[in-house]
């Protein structure tokens, strides 16, 4: 593929200082962002990206979860659009790049295609999901997921935060329950520019990410059942500690990830312990496990292998077992023509890049259910993110942000 528009660049200032002007919004003390779905920071970054698109001659549709859909007009308003975009919503101690740089990102390719005057057969529309962090409504990448048919508009209404508060009565307060369906709609492309939220990139000195799927996820709550003894005066050989079975459970989720390297991934991220008390034997252990791998053969075989250990552990320390699927994530393939465009239009703009799958969820795991999906990664310092630390150099952002520009020009010139 030759470029769409050869010559032409995205705006690298402007798109920083859109990034550092909706970065105000929700700043917090030591430089991130607390811009939470549906709060009235939330609320004030809507206003201000919706302001900006119409300012850039878009018209705004927002549905029914609260979705907001930019678009600018193609010269065949009938044709398939492109979309790009991600999400404005932070978690509570967040950084400036997560989420929104692919809005921004999106937003600043329409006002480049504007100021070079170029017309487009397909409309491109930037969208901004809601609630893509789920820290404050269960469940995360809510607003794409509805879209995608994975969850129910009556659920997601009646979803609260600690609260109490409803996800459907906090949309109506700050004013975005919108009348559009939320519902999949005809789409010739869905591009989702992003900061990588890992090391790979920086360490490889890599500056694009060509992502070419998202890994598959499985959070397992494992519950270990023993009896609660003074710690003192029981024997240990006397003793129904779940412990004794913990800790090898917890030794062999890391031994899967390590037989399946260097793909998959195995993180204990939690840990209960009751009734948590120093010289006490505990009666009872719940513990969080992050299973995940790109290949869903590979995650089932994982999966199966975890299970068999629980119970196998379990049984050899008399101890009760309870394993328990909290959430799960799909492993996803993006698009092979986007994926080659994007990979094709890197090079030619004289970008270093490298094929990579994504280890986060993004909304585009939901998008690829009904429209052609790939995403654009760029590194971020020191693969922080959710971090109010968190760091992107400008010129990499510029350059995705390029990227995405020559990607989306294409697909919404075929």
């Amino acid at each position: 593929m030759s470029l769409a528009l050869p010559t032409i660049r995205i705006n690298a200032e402007r798109l920083w200082s859109s990034l550092m002007s909706m970065a105000e919004i929700g700043a917090t003390e030591r430089g991130g962002c607390n811009r939470q779905a549906l709060t009235d920071a939330d609320q004030q970054g809507r206003e201000l990206f919706t302001r900006w698109v119409r300012d850039a001659g878009c018209s705004v549709q927002i549905d029914e979860v609260g979705n907001i859909f930019a678009a600018r007009a193609g010269s065949d308003p009938s044709a398939a659009p492109v979309l790009m975009g991600s999400h404005l919503d932070t978690q509570p101690t967040g950084g400036r790049f997560d989420g929104v740089y692919g809005v921004m990102a999106g937003l600043e390719v329409i006002r480049t295609l504007n100021d070079q005057r170029v017309q487009t057969r397909r409309p491109i529309e930037v969208a901004s999901w809601t609630n893509e962090e789920g820290c404050r409504f269960v469940p995360a990448m809510l607003g794409s997921g509805v879209m995608a048919g994975t969850y129910g508009i009556d659920q997601v209404y009646a979803s609260k935060d600690k609260a109490g508060r409803t996800f459907g009565e906090e949309l109506a307060r700050i004013g975005y329950r919108g009348t559009l369906p939320a519902r999949s709609r005809p789409y010739r492309a869905m591009l989702e520019a992003h900061i990588e939220q890992g090391p790979i990139l920086e360490a490889e000195g890599v500056t694009i990410g060509v992502v070419t799927g998202i890994q598959g996820a499985c959070w397992l709550d494992v519950t270990l059942e023993g009896f609660a003894c003074h710690a003192g005066p029981t024997p240990m050989d006397m003793r129904r500690d779940p412990w004794r079975a913990a800790c090898p459970i917890i030794d062999s989720a890391f031994k899967l990830a390590r037989r399946h390297a260097p793909d998959a991934r195995a993180t204990i991220g939690d840990l209960k312990v009751l009734p948590g008390s120093r010289n006490t034997v505990p009666e009872r252990l719940v513990i969080s496990v992050d299973l995940r791998h790109p290949e869903a053969q590979t995650l089932d075989s994982m999966l199966a292998a975890f299970h068999a250990q629980v119970a196998d552990f379990a049984e050899r320390h008399g101890i009760g077992a309870q394993l328990n699927k909290v959430w799960s994530m799909p492993p996803t393939s993006f698009d092979r023509e986007l994926v080659a465009l994007i990979d094709t239009a890197a090079g030619s703009l004289g970008y270093s890049r490298r094929r990579i799958v994504s280890g986060a969820g993004h909304d585009s795991l939901h998008t690829a259910q009904f429209a052609p999906t790939a995403m654009i990664f760029v590194p971020c310092t020191g693969g922080l993110s959710h971090n109010e630390a968190e760091d992107a150099k400008p010129a990499d952002l510029a350059a995705g942000a390029n990227v995405l520009l020559q990607a989306a020009a294409a697909a919404a010139s075929d």
